[in-house]
């Protein structure tokens, strides 16, 4: 039985506008454009969540429980006695994750460039180099094409026994 991954946000990454950049649970930075998701989902003119579209007003995002979170929006829900409680505009991470699009990342994106210049360099087809290193071409291609994450473990695998070379990794 598969196990069901429920999105989450762990981080939010930066704010421009009326964009953010976040980090999902599954290990994704995507950028959340929300003039879109509020047209998308439907909010009306009269929304109190209107007040979003305020650049200084949607950047008192905070993270809360998992995704975003607007204590500035002014919202009530009704409790079962009818009293009116004050609750923070919420959308849930799912829904920000469909109308979410991957952030470029450019250690990943010179990564995958470094592995295929090397290849090339090497003379190895994406065949070759998958076999060599224990992975599937459709891998090899997905990472030379920014399509896909790799683990350290596989990186090093593909540069060090596939290619032949010596892996460094260094944080500045």
């Amino acid at each position: 039985m598969r196990k069901l991954r429920i999105p989450r946000i762990l981080k939010i990454n930066w704010i421009k506008e009326l964009a953010v950049s976040v980090v999902f649970n599954n290990g994704e930075s995507r950028i959340i454009d929300f003039r879109k998701v509020l047209h998308e989902i439907g909010i009306k003119s009269d929304s109190p969540a209107n007040i979003l579209l305020n650049t200084d007003e949607f950047a008192k995002v905070k993270l809360v429980d998992n995704t975003l979170s607007w204590d500035n929006v002014d919202q009530y829900i009704s409790s079962k006695n009818g009293d009116r409680i004050r609750v923070p505009f919420e959308i849930g991470a799912d829904i920000l994750l469909r109308h979410s699009k991957p952030e470029k990342s450019e250690s990943i994106i010179s990564v995958g460039k470094m592995i295929r210049e090397t290849r090339l360099k090497s003379g190895m087809s994406q065949l070759e180099l998958a076999l060599v290193s224990g992975t599937s071409r459709t891998y090899i291609s997905r990472i030379e094409n920014d399509r896909s994450d790799i683990e350290l473990a596989t990186l090093r695998k593909i540069i060090e026994t596939g290619l032949g070379r010596k892996m460094e990794i260094t944080i500045k």
